[in-house]
């Protein structure tokens, strides 16, 4: 059965962007980039591994799904951020149509489970915090890429709600030199 995957960046104090949705303070150069390629390249906009040459065909992920706020990180010039991959933007706001994105308002738990049952790849959760909170039910497999910076306010890896405890078990970890940690639990 497919697994909903959340891979995401976190600052130390759990922040996935700071308090103006910013993210550029987060290490795009180091050792942790190479391990991160290696083992989610299709995590990476295909037009950036279009120029860097990353064959995306190796990855785990063949659905990506994300919440306006992280869909709108590359408009207006990059409408279908992951064009290798099946996207869907959970939303109620409005968007043109873009190649290869399904805009949808659906519950979000409904299509998820709709997707695991279906043949394929694992599902990667890429934002935002709302939508993981939303989505903490069904995700079964956490990695979380630390950084080691502080934001001090911003949008937290999981936004507050009202969901039941969930116990997961870490299953690796490694540090880099560039003092970023890759931490990876799967649900309990």
């Amino acid at each position: 059965m497919r697994e909903l995957v959340y891979y995401v960046a976190v600052s130390l104090d759990g922040f996935i962007a700071g308090p103006e949705g910013q993210f550029d303070a987060f290490l795009v150069e180091g050792d942790h980039m190479d391990a991160g390629i290696d083992r989610f390249p299709d995590a990476i906009p295909t037009r950036i591994a279009e120029v860097l040459g990353i064959d995306q065909g190796t990855g785990p992920f063949d659905t990506v799904l994300m919440g306006a706020n992280t869909y709108e990180v590359g408009l207006p010039d990059v409408t279908s951020p992951y064009r290798h991959l099946e996207q869907f933007v959970l939303t109620h706001r409005s968007y043109p149509p873009a190649e290869g994105v399904t805009f949808t308002d659906r519950d979000p738990v409904e299509l998820v489970r709709e997707l695991k049952a279906a043949d394929g790849k694992d599902i990667w959760l890429c934002g935002g915090g709302t939508l993981a909170s939303e989505l903490i039910g069904e995700i079964d497999r956490l990695v979380l890429k630390r950084q080691p910076l502080l934001f001090g306010a911003g949008i937290p890896v999981f936004a507050a709600g009202t969901y039941d405890p969930a116990l997961f078990r870490r299953v690796s970890n490694r540090d880099f030199e560039s003092g970023v940690s890759m931490t990876e639990y799967v649900r309990a």
